[in-house]
């Protein structure tokens, strides 16, 4: 079955100037994103205020396991995304829908072992990743009432990318800018209305996320979206699995190599500064997501449209899209920066009044974010990669920045600041900042490497038994 001019969301892909689409698909990612962003400070700000600063290291304690959930998301929701925008471009309805059902056949199953997993292993997890006497029991209240909403969020994360990448971008906006508006809403209800503390907050997570899920399978079941859930869909494919997981794995890994690197820093960091270390790196991380998430909203906007035009051999328009959403994304990490090293202190101030925290806060978010720039060209090109089906190459670039530069940084960067007379904990956020330089440099060469997709775009082939 193919897709006929009459019925086809996708058709403008190819038809459509780069500039305007990018703005169409981008738009309501980057607005979807920045709600969700705000809604992580607006939460971290409603702990801070509302229970503390050990409640926020408590809480920064939780972004490792949360990080490798969100890997198990993204190794499904990434790659069918992709897989799904290169298989339109070949106009291939069908094949499409098969995509659908089983990228959320995988999504089901990933859901059920991280239950049984997370909540067998909650505590010496948390421990790994740093937790203290003072901060674990915050950090096991929270996740254990927010991993069954996470669970759910790896089921939406990988359908909102297919209502994305199937033409509907300001629909995936609705749904995901919706839940994080709720869950905004829910928050100082439960935390200061109800009484219920970091438990407050984890409840508003966990009921939003499983709204959003919900509106998001509704999606695929109405006959408004002209991919939907059929029968033969259902049926599992070795080869959509293998596909899907493949470009997938590349978020996958950097994920989880995130949750381990943060671990290592957060234990260089408790070594280095304590408890109040940890709480600054949670605070900075606030603003660092928020940057990262808009420019990732930019790069899930590219995402369809370098797809659908490699799928379709339109190797011109590849170039075009690529270059257009580097261009934005550097800018846009060059003015959060700037915004970053001028004005630190109020940032800090928004999330505690701890003159501790505060002075423990300002230096780490001005080495953390002074890269940005080169962060943004980084998550620019592991996407591209991504859309384009260059697995490897994706998890080359995605891996470097965090496993290759920063792993062993974050451990000799400090002892030389030590050396120097310098605190120990200046190198261990001065260790960020040379890692990002260093990735993006890496990434530049591998983008060298690949430079003749520009020339030729190769489209997917299925097997002839298909």
């Amino acid at each position: 079955m193919t897709i006929s001019d009459t019925d086809n969301k996708t058709l403008e892909l190819e038809q459509k100037p780069i500039g305007q689409l990018l703005l169409m698909y981008a738009l309501p990612s980057v607005i979807s994103q920045v709600i969700a962003s705000v809604y992580n400070i607006a939460d971290r700000i409603f702990i801070g205020q509302g229970v503390g600063p050990l409640a926020i290291a408590g809480l920064a304690i939780t972004f490792p396991l949360m990080n490798v959930i969100h890997a198990f998301g993204s190794l499904v929701g990434v790659g069918s995304a992709a897989r799904i925008s290169i298989v339109l471009g070949k106009k291939d309805i069908r094949w499409a829908e098969k995509i659908l059902g089983n990228s959320t056949i995988l999504t089901i199953i990933m859901g059920v072992l991280i239950l049984g997993f997370g909540y067998g292993f909650m505590k010496k997890i948390l421990m790994l990743f740093g937790a203290t006497q003072d901060t674990i029991q915050y950090a096991l209240e929270y996740m254990n009432i927010v991993l069954p909403g996470m669970v759910l969020m790896t089921v939406t994360l990988n359908l909102t990318g297919l209502i994305r990448a199937t033409g509907y971008p300001a629909r995936c906006m609705y749904i995901l800018g919706g839940g994080a508006v709720l869950n905004v809403i829910l928050d100082p209800i439960f935390i200061f209305g109800l009484h219920l503390g970091i438990a407050g907050a984890a409840w508003a997570t966990t009921i939003s996320m499983t709204i959003t899920t919900i509106v998001s399978i509704l999606h695929f079941v109405s006959k408004s979206s002209f991919i939907r859930y059929k029968l033969h869909a259902w049926r599992p494919k070795l080869f959509i699995f293998k596909n899907v997981l493949m470009i997938g794995l590349s978020p996958f890994l950097m994920n989880l190599t995130a949750a381990g690197v943060v671990a290592l820093l957060n234990s260089q960091l408790l070594k280095y500064g304590g408890d109040y270390a940890v709480g600054a790196f949670g605070i900075v991380n606030s603003y660092a997501n928020f940057t990262f998430l808009f420019i990732l909203g930019i790069c899930q906007g590219m995402q369809p449209i370098a797809g659908y035009n490699y799928g379709a051999g339109h190797a011109d328009r590849l170039k075009g899209i690529y270059t257009l959403t580097t261009k934005i994304c550097v800018s846009i990490g060059l003015i959060c920066s700037i915004i970053c090293l001028a004005i630190p202190e109020p940032l800090v101030r928004a999330f505690t009044k701890d003159t501790e925290l505060i002075e423990t806060s300002i230096p780490a978010i001005r080495f953390m974010m002074a890269m940005f720039p080169f962060i943004a060209f980084h998550i620019t090109n592991t996407n591209f990669f991504q859309s384009i089906d260059k697995p490897w190459i994706s998890i080359v670039t995605s891996l470097s920045r965090q496993l290759l530069f920063l792993l062993p940084l974050c451990y000799i960067v400090p002892l030389i600041f030590e050396s120097m007379g310098q605190p120990g904990l200046y190198g261990v956020w001065m260790s960020c900042s040379i890692s990002d330089f260093l990735g993006a440099v890496l990434a530049g060469i591998l983008l060298y490497t690949q430079r003749d997709v520009f020339k030729v775009a190769a489209p997917l082939n299925k097997p002839a038994d298909f």
